[in-house]
């Protein structure tokens, strides 16, 4: 039974492994693997907003809460492996930095993202006030992997790894966010998926190929 003083020590627990599977995903070239550790960060933040709403009585989390299972642990996950599958994109062989330097700029922003969060975090009442660093954390580190990997298919799963960071924040920090925007956000997302969906399907029948540095030469020509 999960009890009101246990749940600070539990969001802190399911923050920290939010904040591992980002760490895991800077390491993976394997793009399914990437979109099963997206499926995982959609898993934790679905329990970490159904502890922040059974603690705050706001029962409108919960209908954010099954708004994030139903859309980053099944559909998106869903729509990204059949993309990978009809394009043949399982692998990403190639970064733009090798992944231990990545490794140690990642832990470098880590502590930047600490350092900056510590003052807000003192002011803040909210329970999940101690796991505003890593919420922030998570983004910087999905915005590493976005700057650091030539595919556009694992370019896309950064970012929306750097979503789940927000969503994190926003619950970090205000209890979420009015189920309006949150709708609408999800929406986006949707609609942003099929776009590129499309989008990497040209992509691969011009170029043979997902890399971004062909773009970049048609740009130059």
């Amino acid at each position: 039974m999960v009890t009101r003083a246990s749940i600070g020590p539990l969001l802190n627990v399911l923050a920290s492994g939010l904040l591992l599977i980002s760490f895991a995903m800077l390491s993976r070239r394997r793009t399914q693997r990437l979109i099963i550790l997206f499926a995982w960060q959609g898993a934790i933040l679905f329990l970490s907003t159904c502890l922040v709403a059974y603690s705050s009585g706001l029962t409108e989390l919960y209908y954010s809460a099954a708004l994030t299972l139903i859309l980053k642990v099944i559909l998106l996950p869903w729509i990204l492996h059949r993309l990978i599958s009809k394009l043949g994109a399982q692998w990403d062989s190639e970064t733009l930095v090798n992944i231990p330097t990545t490794m140690l700029v990642g832990l470098v922003l880590v502590i930047f993202a600490f350092g900056l969060t510590q003052p807000i975090s003192t002011l803040a009442t909210t329970i999940t006030r101690h796991t505003l660093g890593m919420a922030l954390a998570v983004i910087l580190l999905a915005f590493l992997m976005m700057i650091t990997r030539r595919k556009a298919l694992t370019q896309v799963i950064g970012f929306l790894a750097m979503e789940n960071g927000l969503f994190f924040a926003a619950t970090s920090a205000t209890y979420g966010m009015p189920m309006v925007i949150e709708l609408g956000i999800a929406l986006d997302l949707l609609v942003g998926v099929f776009i590129l969906g499309i989008f990497f399907f040209q992509i691969r029948e011009q170029f043979d190929s997902l890399d971004l540095h062909h773009l970049e030469a048609l740009k130059e020509d």
